[in-house]
C-alpha cells in the first residue's frame, strides 16, 4: 500500500490527521465534528476500555447506565455546572417529524413541555437518582462507573483530540466523609496514572488545576497531563472532588450513625476517546502508527511468503504451526495468508497500522527452522530461531512496551524546562513548546494575561507542593512554588 503520511517536521496537524486515515482508525461522518470509529479504532478503544474497567472493578466499583436525555431543569440546579456546560449544550425541543412538500419538518404540535439535554456530562441526572438510593449511612458509599456517548457542542473538531460526539466513561461516587470522597478522587487519579504509564507507555505528570481550570462544579480538579512530540500538552485524565455541592443541588441526604442528617460527599472521574489521540502522537513516527504491546489489538502478525505451489503447501503450514503456538500462548495473533495481496504490501500495511511485531516465513525459513522477526518500534530484524517463539515473543513484547515508555519518558524529560523571567518563558514556548516550571502569583489576572499574551495555561500545581519560594516572572509577587505551564490541546 503507498503511504501517504506528511512528515512531523514539514506539518505536524496533517501528520497526525495522516497517521489516523493511512491506520484506518476513524473517519470524518456526514455530521460535522463527528466521527465514525472504524474497526481497527474501535479494536483499539476496546482493550483501553477493558483494561480501565478491570482497574475499575479491582478498585471496587460497578458499571451502571442513565439516560442520555436529563431535563433543562437540572442543569440550572448548580450554577457553576450549567455556566460551564451552557455553550456546549445539544438540546431536544420537539419529538416528531411530519412530511411536507420539501420533505419531512419538525411537527410545530410535538414541542416538548421540558426541553432535554442531549448529555454532556451525567452530574446532574445522576444526583436526581441517588436522592432516591440514600437514607441512610448504610447506603454508602455508591461507587458507579458509566461507559457512555457524550455531546458537547465543539466549533473546532479534531478527530479523537476533541469531537462533538466522544466515547467515555465517567465514574460518579457519593460517601458519607469529605475524607473517604477526597481519598476516592486520588485514588482514580493514581488509577488513571497508572494505566496512562503501564499500559499506553505513556508518562503523565499529575496535579491539580487552577481555579480557572477546574471541572464546572467541581471543588478541586485533579488531572493527568501528557506532553506530545510536538511539544504540546494533552489533558489525559481528570478526577474531581465535586464536594456537597450537587448534593445540596439536588437534595441527598443521609442520616449517619448518630442520627444526624447530614449532606453526601461526592466524586466524579473520566478518560475518553481522545486516550487514542494520545496514544498515535506519544508514539508514531513517519511510517505510521506505533501501539504499546499492552494495549495493540494485534500483537504479532506472520506473513507467510511463496512463489509456487510446493511452497505455499510448505510455508502455510510451518506458519500455521506458529500462529497456534503463539495463540495458545496467550497472544493476540494474526496470520496474514490472503493470496490476493503481495507480501511487501501487507509488510507495508502492518506497518503503518502498529502491529509491535512481524514475523516473516518463507521456504528458506522452513528449511533452516528459522523466522525473521521485525520490531515496528525500532524497524530492526532479526533472524531467530523457531524453537522458543513462545517464550522469546512475549518477552520481546515486553521488552517493546519498557523501550516505548523510556524512549517518551526521556523525550518528556528533555521537553521539561524551567522559566525565571517572563521574557525567558516566552522565548522557550516559541522555540521549544514544551512544559515549563515557573512562578506564578496565584491570581486569576496573571493566569489570563499570561494565557492571552502566550496562549501558555497552567496543565498542573503540584499535588503536595514543597517549599520552593520565588518571584512571579510577570508581577514579581511572592511565590511559594513553582507551576507546571505548556500550551495544549
Amino acid at each position: 500500500m503507498a503511504k501517504k503520511i506528511t512528515e512531523r517536521t514539514k506539518d505536524y496537524s496533517q501528520w497526525y490527521l495522516d497517521i489516523v486515515r493511512e491506520a484506518q482508525l476513524a473517519s470524518h461522518s456526514p455530521v460535522r465534528g463527528c466521527m465514525v470509529i472504524k474497526p481497527n479504532g474501535f479494536a483499539l478503544w476496546e482493550n483501553m476500555q477493558r483494561q480501565l474497567d478491570d482497574m475499575f472493578k479491582e478498585t471496587g466499583h460497578q458499571n451502571a447506565y442513565f439516560p442520555l436525555f436529563i431535563p433543562k431543569s437540572f442543569l440550572s440546579k448548580e450554577a457553576q455546572h450549567v455556566e460551564g456546560f451552557a455553550k456546549e449544550c445539544a438540546v431536544v425541543t420537539h419529538s416528531r417529524l411530519i412530511n411536507s412538500e420539501d420533505g419531512v419538518i419538525v411537527d410545530p404540535e410535538s414541542k416538548l413541555e421540558e426541553e432535554l439535554i442531549v448529555r454532556p456530562t451525567s452530574e446532574t441526572i445522576i444526583w436526581d437518582t441517588y436522592r432516591d438510593w440514600v437514607q441512610s449511612y448504610r447506603d454508602l458509599p455508591i461507587l458507579l462507573n458509566q461507559w457512555a456517548n457524550v455531546v458537547r457542542w465543539e466549533m473546532r473538531t479534531r478527530l479523537f483530540l476533541r469531537t462533538m460526539e466522544f466515547l467515555w466513561q465517567e465514574g460518579h461516587t457519593a460517601h458519607a466523609t469529605e475524607q473517604e470522597a477526597r481519598d476516592e478522587t486520588v485514588r482514580m487519579l493514581e488509577v488513571y496514572r497508572s494505566f496512562a504509564e503501564d499500559y499506553m507507555a505513556m508518562p503523565v505528570h499529575t496535579g491539580l488545576k487552577s481555579e480557572s481550570e477546574r471541572f464546572a462544579g467541581a471543588v478541586e480538579t485533579y488531572c493527568i497531563e501528557a506532553m506530545m512530540q510536538d511539544g504540546k500538552a494533552l489533558q489525559a485524565g481528570t478526577s474531581h472532588f465535586l464536594g456537597q455541592n450537587f448534593a445540596k443541588a439536588f437534595d441527598v441526604r443521609f442520616q449517619d450513625k448518630d442520627g444526624k442528617e447530614k449532606y453526601v460527599w461526592a466524586t466524579s472521574w473520566g478518560v475518553s476517546t481522545r486516550l487514542i489521540g494520545g496514544l498515535i502522537m506519544t508514539h508514531s513516527d513517519d511510517n505510521g502508527l506505533v501501539l504499546p504491546p499492552r494495549l495493540a489489538p494485534t500483537q504479532v502478525v506472520i506473513v507467510p511468503i511463496w512463489r509456487n505451489d510446493e511452497e505455499q503447501s510448505r510455508v502455510l503450514e510451518y506458519g500455521n504451526a506458529i500462529y497456534n503456538e503463539l495463540k495458545d500462548a496467550g497472544i493476540r495473533v494474526k496470520f496474514d495468508d490472503r493470496d490476493q495481496y503481495k507480501p511487501g504490501w501487507k509488510f507495508s500495511q502492518h506497518e503503518v497500522e502498529g502491529t509491535p511485531l512481524r514475523i516473516a516465513v518463507g521456504p528458506r525459513d522452513v528449511t533452516n527452522n528459522k523466522v525473521e522477526l521485525a520490531r515496528r518500534d525500532t524497524l530492526s530484524k532479526e533472524i531467530v530461531d523457531r524453537e522458543g517463539l513462545d517464550r522469546y515473543i512475549p518477552e520481546l513484547l515486553e521488552t517493546v512496551q519498557s523501550d516505548l515508555y523510556r524512549a517518551a519518558q526521556k523525550r518528556t524529560a528533555n521537553q521539561t524546562r524551567s522559566a525565571d523571567t517572563y521574557e525567558e518563558f516566552k522565548n522557550l514556548l516559541d522555540r521549544e513548546g514544551g512544559f515549563i516550571y515557573a512562578h506564578w502569583d496565584g491570581t486569576v489576572e496573571t493566569e489570563e494575561k499570561i494565557k492571552n499574551e502566550t496562549r501558555a495555561t497552567i496543565r498542573t500545581l503540584p499535588l503536595k507542593p514543597e517549599k520552593n519560594p520565588g518571584k512571579c516572572m510577570v508581577t514579581g509577587k511572592e511565590s511559594p512554588y513553582p507551576v507546571l505551564f505548556a500550551r495544549s490541546y
